[in-house]
């Protein structure tokens, strides 16, 4: 054993030691910004100590280990380069350093400088090829396929990652901190209408697939997306669209603080209507209003104010049975039913905060309130149940959201190491009245009340993460804490009776990334998720299968194999407590049981040339249920091989453009596969031309070639008026043909 003298003489040297290169590491701290903005993610890097940081969200830096004459570099995608040769006074002071806005190129993303390659890759294919659309927006998302069967008022249809996710049961999706998805909605849980987003004030998307983020909310098993609106508009923009089907688009986004440097103010109006491809017209209409003001106050912090208004109404065909189709009682475009349609509306205010405690310290809050409505009429199975009226169904509320959320970000260094910590608390309450599932005639004769109540639901949530950047191995644990209270009322009850429960969750994550070098990245993902179930399941089921948790695991890299081609691949699995099914013929969703699901996601993004961009993302799955037989375990209507992609033309003498394509597979309709939900594959494509800097003309054509195909596809039984029995078999929305709209845009 050795003499305890010498350990304690070994012991103080290594704490002078340490001490002494501590001390002796002389910090930089800056801001990087444009034009006063922060700039968040920027990577700082010493050319002559390898030391490197980014910025944080207020655009603050720390850089360790540097000396007087050094050399270091500021680099962010889409910003100019730039070289600074430290000084014997930036030592001693926080140094500001401005840049400048470029076209992405491909050939400068340094993988080992991005905090998250994946979403700087879809950073890329937003500037390469931008949003035209609200279908579009979610479409950017790498992988994320989606389909309408309601006449385009109702929420899209969402498929990611071997998950049918209906109206959003799987993924959670945001805009400016304020939740979209609906929980206990009356026609499905986590029901999730993007439509009040005017795709032209759309700034960034961050997105992260599987259940692996600390700060990821409610309904996060495949993945979430955040949208974040523009503070400021360059130009002020009126946009007039008109194409097939009587399809005009109106576009007006204005500038409202032109010469004030601390304050920014905009406002939208965007108006649509279409009747659609039908035989039986759409008569779709949608008004979206957007006013946003922000305001800079002293050392930068930040107030904004939003305020969004949604108006929309339709009628649809619904979706047709096969039968009718094929015996000529109706054409493809037809209709059974064609008093289906609703209308649907949101008013959301949101008040935003960044504050900066200190250098190393951002505290960002918002605040807002939701009021929703919506009343949708569906006829699933025609006159299966009521062979005088027909089954048309109604499905109603009236909702108003609160909610907070609250994050302080941390960024410390310790023996030239970087420490990164998130934190945050939030709430969000649901109060929902009269949720309305009844039978009627016509959209104007309530026969039945099937479900009629209250809904008033609480959750709180609390979340923790720290960052640990090792150089090459950035390590990230996180802690994620919810609670939920559920309050149904029952008014179909002879006795009133308010039923709850609560239930609480701990999820813990942990990710690794490790940079092999600047070309090369793997990353380690895992975690656990969850999605809430519908109060009206909760109660009815005294508190079991509240809060699905999902268990999951990702392994994966980002390549850069030439200058100009990234490739990434990831390998991923997926359990879940329970699924969610889809039940036609009542419009609602129910619980089913445990699932798993193996899947590889494959992207390539390749830059031919300054003007051509070309970007592909498929994902392979093997979807099942866990509790029944081999050959009968098949999850119903999950996708098994998806792809999307598209070239992308950018600014070449003026023109700009995409062809642009999807495909989903055949996949099984029901448990053992004995029917198919068929395929598709689909492009589209658009050209634009910019005669000058105020006035671009564009043309679009959806399904350029004019491939017959279904959109969504359900295994329903139903029966037609002249039929004695009822027969089961695929119904049917038809997919968009070729049509085309052109659209004329003058900037001011």
């Amino acid at each position: 054993m050795k003499n305890p003298k010498s350990i304690l003489r070994i012991a103080l040297f290594f704490i002078f030691f340490l001490s002494f290169k501590i001390l002796t590491a002389q910090q930089v701290k800056g801001y990087v910004l444009n034009n006063k903005q922060p700039l968040a993610t920027a990577y700082i890097y010493n050319l002559d100590t390898k030391s490197h940081s980014h910025t944080a969200d207020n655009g603050y830096f720390v850089l360790e280990n540097n000396k007087v004459n050094d050399t270091i570099t500021i680099s962010l995608l889409g910003f100019k380069k730039k070289n600074i040769v430290l000084k014997e006074e930036d030592f001693n002071t926080t140094i500001s350093i401005n840049l400048e806005r470029k076209i992405f190129q491909l050939d400068e993303l340094v993988l080992s400088e991005q905090e998250n390659v994946l979403n700087t890759l879809t950073k890329i294919d937003v500037q390469t090829s931008p949003i035209n659309s609200s279908q579009e927006i979610l479409r950017k998302i790498p992988g994320l396929i989606i389909g309408q069967h309601a006449g385009g008022g109702k929420a899209e249809q969402i498929f990611l990652r071997g998950f049918d996710i209906d109206h959003g049961t799987d993924i959670s999706i945001n805009v400016d901190g304020i939740p979209v998805n609906n929980v206990s909605h009356a026609h499905g849980q986590g029901y999730s209408d993007l439509h009040f987003v005017i795709p032209e004030t759309i700034e960034s998307i961050n997105f992260g697939k599987g259940p692996y983020y600390a700060n990821a909310r409610d309904f996060t098993t495949a993945g979430y997306v955040d949208f974040k609106t523009k503070s400021s508009i360059e130009n002020n923009t009126i946009k007039l669209s008109y194409g097939d089907f009587n399809t005009i688009r109106t576009l007006g986004l204005f500038n409202l603080t032109d010469n004030n440097k601390n304050s920014n103010a905009y406002a939208g109006i965007e108006y649509i209507e279409t009747d659609g491809p039908f035989n039986s017209s759409q008569n779709f209409n949608r008004l979206n209003l957007i006013g946003k003001y922000s305001t800079l106050l002293q050392n930068r912090n930040k107030i904004t104010a939003t305020v969004t208004h949604f108006n929309s109404r339709w009628d649809a065909s619904g979706q047709i049975p096969n039968r009718a189709v094929e015996s000529g009682l109706i054409d493809r475009f037809g209709a059974i039913d064609d008093t289906e349609g609703g209308n649907t509306s949101r008013t959301n205010i949101n008040l935003e905060h960044k504050f900066f405690a200190s250098d190393d310290t951002t505290v960002k809050s918002n605040a807002f309130y939701s009021h929703y409505d919506f009343e949708l009429y569906s006829n699933f199975t025609f006159f299966l149940d009521d062979p005088i009226n027909g089954d048309q169904i109604k499905q109603k509320e009236d909702r108003s959201i609160f909610g907070f959320n609250t994050e302080i970000k941390e960024q410390n260094a310790f023996n030239n190491e970087i420490i990164e910590t998130t934190s945050g608390i939030g709430l969000r309450y649901d109060k929902v009245n009269d949720v309305e599932l009844s039978h009627t005639l016509n959209r104007n004769t309530t026969l039945e009340f099937i479900q009629l109540g209250d809904i008033n639901q609480t959750n709180a949530f609390a979340y923790y993460k720290a960052g640990f950047d090792l150089g090459k191995v950035k390590i990230t644990p996180g802690l994620r804490l919810e609670y939920f209270k559920f309050l149904y009322n029952d008014a179909l009850s002879e006795d009133y009776e308010t039923q709850s429960e609560t239930k609480t969750a701990l999820l813990p994550k942990l990710n690794i990334q490790f940079n092999q070098n600047n070309n090369l990245q793997w990353f380690l993902k895992s975690g656990i998720g969850f999605h809430s179930n519908d109060a009206r399941v909760v109660v009815s089921q005294q508190g079991r299968d509240i809060l699905p948790k999902a268990y999951g695991v990702d392994l994966g890299n980002v390549w850069k194999p030439t200058k100009n081609l990234v490739i990434n691949t990831t390998a991923w699995y997926l359990f879940l407590e329970q699924e969610f099914v889809y039940v036609g013929d009542a419009g609602i969703v129910e619980p089913s049981g445990e699932t798993e699901r193996l899947g590889l996601d494959l992207g390539l993004r390749y830059q031919l040339n300054n003007y051509l961009y070309f970007n592909t993302d498929a994902t392979l799955t093997k979807a099942r249920s866990i509790e029944e037989n081999d050959g009968e375990d098949y999850i119903p209507l999950a996708p098994s091989f998806t792809m999307v992609g598209g070239l992308a033309l950018n600014n070449y003498e003026g023109f700009s453009g995409a062809l642009s394509y999807r495909f989903l597979d055949d996949r099984a309709a029901n448990e053992d596969y004995s029917v198919t939900a068929e395929g598709y594959f689909v492009t589209d494509f658009n050209l634009n031309y910019k005669f000058n800097k105020n006035l671009t003309l564009g043309i679009s054509i959806e399904n350029i070639f004019d491939t017959e195909w279904n959109e969504t596809q359900f295994l329903t039984e139903s029966r037609l008026q002249n039929e004695i029995d009822s027969t089961e078999e695929i119904h049917f929305t038809p997919g968009t043909p070729f049509n085309a709209k052109a659209t004329l845009t003058y900037n001011f």
